[in-house]
């Protein structure tokens, strides 16, 4: 056996009740099988700008199965690795009927797992999970983790993907440290999965995900004048390209259900190749890239699923954006009316991810309101400017800073929590990352659905002691009296509802699980602790809890 001739994977990606599809990179062109319960299924590779990749669309499985499989490249079996030390990997289907229990979570660095990355980056929660899953504790596993944003840093890279651009060109020239093309991309999602611990929970812990800034550049798309800021550099035009083109192939591919992808006009490339060369997608990619970027309508990132009797819609929150000042979105008109198409009851739990907290708090809230109306030009030019330039510098680009999608989405959620869009359920619950912090927040109702929002930020990525104060002041203190004193001043409306924080917030890295459960939705967080000096071993450790009961039960309540 020989792992040589895999680079990355394999990734366990969309699994239903009887398919599973199974994410692979390859150093060569290569036939890849994927063995289980005595039988097999292959797919050839692609080739993106000389790296090769395989997705193995397995199906006709059982319902609530879980079997053990190998994947072979060429007819050698290369996964799992001999004398690993992890449990075999497996394909574990979805049971009907099952309550949704789920990881997610939001911002992971990739540096090495030592004493001195764990010293500037904290220990990495995903990778102690990883360690807790594969030592037999018991803890029951997820039918999914969801990354909400910021898989890689294509702007603040590590010392190792230094290491790599300075081998292959100068880094005194634009985008300097920061990522350039396709191959630089994808030797940072190589840094990002290739941790044995992580591979080998990515391997059988099915993925969702989504992007958020970093994935491409900070403030990617925070308005207009950012937006001119980057075309007119020598450098962006090749960074966006070569950021949608890996997301693709990395990330988005992989969220697509089976019929999804029959929709898809790349992979129906793909799945239409009949020739004997490998299929080279270099430059149609590279140009569906483009135009994804210079037309976000001719292609939708965002995706929706249903668990029984709970919905997970993921938002595209950062490509999907108009920032036109007299008409800026968040989402464009198409894309939120997907969203309104999917904002619907009958479902007991209503769970809609979007990497960027929809619920900041108040004080932030308006504070970003207010800045959205001065940099637009409530106050004039000069003021403007000033505000444009506070936009950026503070990141405040959220959904509050584009009150006009705020406000359609917030009348879709009060409308579903109502009863006016079906059968109202327990809850509607966003699932966040981006801030570096995480908190519960709630909507202040007496009666229908309750309104939450969990925020799990980040996995890896703390924010430095000076910063956390900072980020608490700007959150939970002064900014909330002066923010509302200056959004009226700025003539912004109230928010057409108040909400206040539940728990939180917190700034460890974490990982965070939900679960459907009788008594309402439970939702925990969870830290990586070193002891005596054992980076390579943390244990995974419980920071927070609670159970959002239905309303007609109590109120939330610590487990």
């Amino acid at each position: 056996m020989t792992t040589s001739l895999l680079v990355l994977g394999p990734m366990m990606r969309y699994v239903d009740e009887t398919s599973a599809s199974i994410w692979v990179e390859t150093q060569e062109a290569a036939l890849v099988a994927v063995h289980a319960g005595g039988r097999e299924w292959e797919a050839r590779t692609f080739v993106v700008h000389g790296h090769h990749y395989a997705l193995v669309a397995v199906d006709e499985l059982e319902a609530g199965s879980v079997t053990p499989y190998t994947l072979e490249v060429n007819g050698t079996q290369v996964w799992p690795e001999p004398m690993s030390g992890f449990p075999p990997p497996v394909i574990a289907t979805l049971k009907p009927g099952k309550p949704l229990r789920m990881a997610y979570g939001s911002c992971r660095t990739s540096v090495p797992h030592d004493k001195s990355g764990n010293r500037s980056h904290g220990v990495d929660s995903l990778r102690a999970f990883a360690l807790e899953m594969a030592s037999g504790s018991g803890q029951a596993w997820p039918d999914l983790v969801a990354f909400l944003g910021d898989q890689v840093y294509a702007d603040l890279t590590s010392e190792q993907m230094q290491q790599f651009i300075r081998a292959r060109r100068g880094i005194e020239a634009p985008p300097g440290k920061e990522l350039k093309d396709y191959e630089e991309y994808s030797h940072l999602y190589y840094l990002a999965w290739s941790d044995p611990a992580n591979r080998w929970l990515l391997s059988t812990l099915p993925s969702a995900m989504i992007f958020d800034d970093h994935d491409i550049r900070d403030d990617w798309n925070a308005s207009l004048s950012w937006k001119k800021e980057m075309e007119a550099t020598s450098w962006w035009h090749e960074r966006i390209v070569a950021g949608l083109a890996s997301y693709w192939v990395y990330q988005h591919l992989g969220n697509m259900s089976p019929q999804e992808r029959t929709g898809d006009a790349i992979w129906q490339r793909i799945a239409g190749h009949s020739g004997d060369g490998e299929l080279d997608l270099s430059v149609e990619l590279d140009s569906f890239a483009e135009r994804a970027n210079q037309d976000p309508v001719s292609y939708r990132w965002s995706f929706c699923r249903d668990f029984g009797d709970t919905r997970l819609i993921v938002v595209d929150s950062r490509a999907a954006r108009k920032l036109a000042p007299e008409d800026r979105a968040l989402i464009d008109a198409e894309e939120m009316s997907w969203l309104d198409s999917r904002m619907r009851g009958g479902f007991r739990h209503l769970l809609v991810a979007t990497s960027l907290p929809f619920l900041l708090p108040m004080g932030l809230h308006y504070v970003e309101s207010w800045n959205e109306a001065v940099s637009e030009g409530a106050w004039g030019k000069l003021a403007a400017r000033a505000g444009e330039k506070l936009r950026q510098a503070l990141d405040l680009e959220h959904w509050a800073a584009f009150q006009k999608s705020f406000r359609q989405v917030a009348d879709m959620v009060t409308e579903v929590a109502d009863g006016k869009r079906g059968p109202a359920p327990e809850s509607v619950t966003f699932l966040s990352g981006d801030v570096h912090y995480s908190c519960v927040s709630e909507v202040e109702r007496v009666s229908g659905s309750r309104i939450v929002q969990a925020v799990c930020s980040p996995i890896r990525n703390p924010l430095p002691r000076l910063m956390r104060s900072f980020a608490a002041i700007m959150s939970f203190g002064l900014a909330t009296p002066l923010g509302a004193l200056a959004a009226r001043s700025a003539d912004v409306p109230d928010p057409p509802f108040r909400w206040s924080g539940v728990k939180g917030p917190w700034f460890a890295n974490n990982l965070a699980c939900l679960e459907v459960a009788p008594e309402g939705l439970k939702l925990w967080w969870q830290t990586g602790v070193v002891d005596n000096g054992d980076h390579q071993h943390p244990r995974l450790e419980r920071v927070a809890s609670l159970t959002l009961a239905p309303r007609s039960a109590s109120p939330a309540r610590r487990l």
